[in-house]
């Protein structure tokens, strides 16, 4: 499923404009440790993750995730929005829980 079409089934916004390309989720992790996501997260996974600082966009890039989501509605500092735009990643916001993105992850496919 593509990033636009999973954030549109969570009802979201995207923080980072309209993708620019196809970029497909095949997965989605679910995580707050940042080296232990950049060890263990699958390639093209979704994150969801309720931190917002600038280095989740660098762990979401090495990592080679499809997007990041943050979940509850939290802020997400302009800075880190800015960024992520440079960097071509796609950051997502959901009003929903960690658990309710992933269980329509699940409902998905993903």
């Amino acid at each position: 499923m593509l990033a636009a079409e999973f954030a549109a089934k969570l009802g979201a916004k995207v923080l980072t404009g309209e993708p620019r390309d196809n970029t497909e989720i095949k997965g989605i992790y679910c995580g707050d440790l940042l080296s232990w996501v950049m060890s263990h997260a699958p390639k093209s996974s979704a994150w969801v993750t309720v931190h917002t600082h600038l280095n989740i966009v660098a762990v979401a890039s090495i990592s080679e995730l499809s997007c990041i989501i943050i979940p509850e509605g939290i802020k997400v500092d302009e800075a880190t929005i800015n960024r992520a735009i440079d960097e071509n990643t796609i950051i997502i916001s959901s009003e929903l829980t960690a658990y309710e993105i992933c269980s329509i992850a699940h409902d998905c496919g993903i």
